[in-house]
């Protein structure tokens, strides 16, 4: 532990580290931007405080003691870690945070696997990602993705993901004594059933999409309730029941074979998943960054359509745009 009062002032040591390194007064003086004597001053000032000699002068040149020796590695590997701690602190500052409310199902079935690639493409920004099923003010929050029909008056809004829903089961489901081949045969099968509201406004229901195929007669009661899509969507690859997914939100499970659509028909409504943000926020560079990256994944973003089997008997209803509200 060193003596109190024994340590040098730090800037005597600064001079003393650029002076080492050129081994020039008048350089380490215009790299501290001060005048040569003023750097010999300092010198000599440190080397009375030590109690030894630094460096060996002549009439043209300066060379190190033994001393100077010495001392420089490590005062230069310490303002090394000085100066790379202090520029951290300045990455650490610029970094800017932007909050972002989705719905959980939303946020863990379509932004959470994407985010990484935004992270990427923007290091300066944090995205905070708050899931939550109910409509936020933006007193905290920057921007939000919104079930709805997109009238947010006040706020800037535009369509990110169409709402196309269609059944959806496990594999396992195909394999069994009665595999689900035609709608009518969904009356052997557990209806599983998300209840959850997206902003004030519910999805399609089950009851929807069967009038839809035309089964106004199929029992389409709750065989089983989950608050939110992810939910009915992990129940339906847990081989409890076929679900109504949303394609946006199970293209992965599509494309990895978690999850099969039975049925060809789709149930589009006039609703979406919305970008909603104040008016005078999009032109802030972290949102209108964020907000064009979210299109350009939703442009490129492919929607598989998995294991479709056809109705037997009767032709394939190719996505029917029923224009159904939910």
């Amino acid at each position: 532990m060193r003596e109190p009062g024994r340590f040098p002032p730090l800037n005597a040591l600064r001079v003393f580290e650029a002076a080492a390194r050129h081994l020039s007064f008048a350089k380490a003086a215009d790299e501290l931007m001060v005048t040569p004597s003023a750097i010999s001053l300092q010198i000599k000032a440190l080397e009375e405080r030590l109690g030894v000699q630094l460096f060996q002068r002549s009439n043209r040149a300066i060379a190190l003691t033994e001393a100077g020796l010495s001392l420089l590695p490590d005062l230069g590997a310490a303002f090394d870690r000085i100066d790379a701690a202090v520029r951290r602190l300045d990455r650490h500052s610029a970094i800017e945070t932007l909050r972002v409310t989705a719905s959980p199902s939303v946020a863990a079935k379509w932004l959470i696997p994407r985010i990484e690639r935004f992270n990427t493409l923007y290091p300066e920004v944090s995205v905070r990602v708050e899931a939550t099923p109910t409509v936020t003010d933006f007193s905290n929050d920057d921007v939000a993705l919104r079930y709805g029909s997109g009238n947010y008056p006040g706020l800037y809004s535009r369509k990110l993901i169409d709402v196309e829903v269609f059944p959806v089961c496990s594999p396992k489901l195909l394999s069994g004594s009665n595999p689900p081949r035609h709608p009518a045969d969904l009356a052997d099968y557990v209806l599983l059933h998300e209840v959850g509201v997206y902003n004030g406004v519910t999805l399609p229901s089950w009851a929807a999409w069967l009038r839809a195929a035309g089964l106004n007669n199929l029992d389409a009661r709750p065989g089983a309730q989950f608050s939110s899509s992810y939910l009915a969507m992990e129940a339906a690859a847990a081989g409890l029941g076929i679900a109504l997914g949303i394609g946006a939100l199970v293209s992965a499970d599509l494309a990895s074979g978690r999850l099969i659509r039975p049925f060809a028909l789709s149930l589009f409504t006039n609703f979406g998943f919305y970008f909603v943000c104040p008016e005078r926020a999009i032109e802030r560079p972290k949102v209108r960054a964020f907000h064009d990256w979210l299109f350009t994944e939703a442009t490129n973003t492919t929607r598989p359509m998995g294991t479709t089997v056809t109705w037997p008997q009767r032709p394939v209803l190719e996505a029917q745009r029923a224009g159904v509200a939910p």
